[in-house]
């Protein structure tokens, strides 16, 4: 294996330092693929029950194995896309598509959607389906604490999509009654994981916060790779309190912007 891929990865020595061995990266690629803890989407009922204890423990919220969004990428303008890569701001982009878990580590991507896409019917060529037909390994529906009806495992994600069985969103802005408040709260808060995930994308990968010119297929494999190893820094570097959002610890007073009109606030 090292003899088929040295021509790819062999590094010329300079003064600065030594490269690493073509060996040695084949080393340390095969061990992070063989971690369970890689970072790869869960794919049996106690991967993703883990997944929900960390949202209960972290964000006190239940029966939540992920926060859904989407990021648009700037890239040059098209030579035969026309319009298609534009999207609602008028510049030419692709789609990620990012399922986030409580750590703010990618669990699941797809990159390359045209800008000018939807985000439903982006989400709906994606693993949409394999959930809402079970094949994706969720677990059965549970009860929520001091509660006895079942609730099912779901992912989270803004007003722009459908609302499913297994896919929950907030409240329409326009109209709530008081516990339709607390909800979208409590939901807008632990879906906060999934923009602090591409806001520190964005800041340690400074590469996406500019409009880069490559071509939409090479883009599809920059913005890949650029997922991978943001999964990978914080292990090395940890996020500083004040990059991410934390629990709300006091659960007294809730505070939340509701479709970007005026700030609300409430009792719990």
């Amino acid at each position: 294996m090292v003899d088929r891929i040295s021509s790819m990865l062999t590094k010329k020595q300079t003064i600065m330092r030594d490269p690493l061995s073509v060996g040695w990266k084949l080393v340390v690629s095969l061990r992070f693929l063989a971690s369970v803890d890689s970072n790869k989407c869960p794919k049996t009922s106690e991967e993703w029950k883990t997944v929900a204890e960390v949202f209960t423990n972290k964000w006190n919220y239940h029966n939540f194995v992920g926060a859904l969004d989407r990021k648009h990428v700037p890239i040059k303008k098209t030579k035969k896309g026309g319009s298609l890569y534009h999207n609602y701001k008028k510049f030419p982009n692709i789609i990620i598509m990012a399922v986030v878990d409580a750590k703010y580590k990618f669990m699941y991507v797809d990159v390359g959607a045209e800008g000018g896409a939807v985000d439903g019917g982006t989400w709906s060529k994606c693993i949409h389906h394999a959930i809402e037909q079970k094949r994706v390994g969720f677990p059965e529906d549970s009860t929520l604490p001091n509660d006895d009806i079942p609730i099912p495992i779901h992912i989270i994600s803004e007003y722009d999509f459908a609302l499913k069985t297994r896919l929950m969103k907030l409240y329409s802005p326009t109209s709530q009654a008081h516990h339709e408040k607390i909800y979208s709260y409590r939901v807008s808060h632990a879906r906060g994981v999934v923009k602090n995930t591409f806001s520190s994308l964005k800041r340690r990968l400074r590469i996406f916060g500019t409009s880069i010119q490559q071509e939409p297929k090479v883009l599809q494999q920059i913005t890949t790779c650029g997922c991978i190893l943001h999964n990978l820094i914080p292990d090395h570097y940890p996020f500083a309190p004040n990059d991410v959002d934390h629990k709300d610890t006091l659960n007294t007073t809730c505070y939340v912007e509701l479709g970007g009109r005026n700030r609300m606030s409430w009792d719990n």
